[in-house]
């Protein structure tokens, strides 16, 4: 479990083919203080394991479905990526509660600097639109922000302070680029609970509830 707060930018150092995944040797410092082998690691959004501790590096391996449904395939050496540990039990939560799950790859479709922020909008995979709300949390390439705005249908707009765009790899991003996208932990379960078309069903006791809760909120 993650909190959305990138404690540190790394850097890809190396990507070696490991049958139809990949292994990835990660340039950091910060996060290296207290981790071991087979720890969690969030990288650019996606928790991965740590499989071995290097001097200023570790590695991590990328299976074949990791690769087809997050941004990872494209990872080129040089590229700086946003690192974070898993959440330490009574540690302050900053952000939100992340998974480190990502749920699929959005891509941005428009960045506006103003005067105090950056407003960047980008689309939303199709397992997260149902559960992105206004002011909601959502998480881009491991970072927890809030929605700022939902300026079409499937598409979500975040709010950039300069200390986010300095202290990630979020000011890296360009039009079109492709972003590993998470959507709110609660608002998927919520979702579930409720039995929303294609989202699974509910337990037996629970049908007459959530039938009613459903047609209360017109998701009948």
């Amino acid at each position: 479990m993650f909190t959305g707060i990138v404690e540190e930018v790394g850097t890809i150092a190396a990507v070696e083919p490991a049958g139809n995944g990949v292994i990835f040797t990660v340039h950091a410092s910060r996060v290296l203080d207290g981790m071991g082998l087979g720890d969690s690691a969030s990288i650019e959004g996606a928790c991965l394991t740590v499989t071995s501790i290097l001097e200023g590096g570790f590695t991590v391996q990328a299976i074949g479905t990791t690769l087809e449904r997050t941004t990872f395939g494209g990872f080129r050496v040089g590229q700086r990526v946003n690192l974070e540990r898993a959440l330490a039990f009574g540690a302050r939560l900053g952000g939100h509660l992340v998974a480190g799950h990502v749920d699929g790859v959005g891509q941005v479709t428009r960045i506006e600097p103003r005067e105090e922020l950056t407003l960047i909008d980008f689309t939303l995979p199709q397992e997260v639109t149902g559960v992105t709300v206004l002011h909601g949390s959502i998480t881009l390439n491991g970072i927890s922000l809030t929605v700022n705005d939902l300026p079409a249908p499937g598409v979500c707009q975040v709010s950039i302070i300069p200390f986010t765009w300095e202290h990630t790899s979020i000011g890296d991003l360009r039009e079109g680029t492709a972003v590993n996208v998470e959507g709110d932990m609660i608002g998927k379960f919520v979702r579930n609970l409720l039995g929303a078309p294609g989202r699974g069903t509910v337990p037996g006791e629970m049908q007459a509830d959530a039938a009613a809760i459903r047609e209360a909120w017109g998701y009948a």
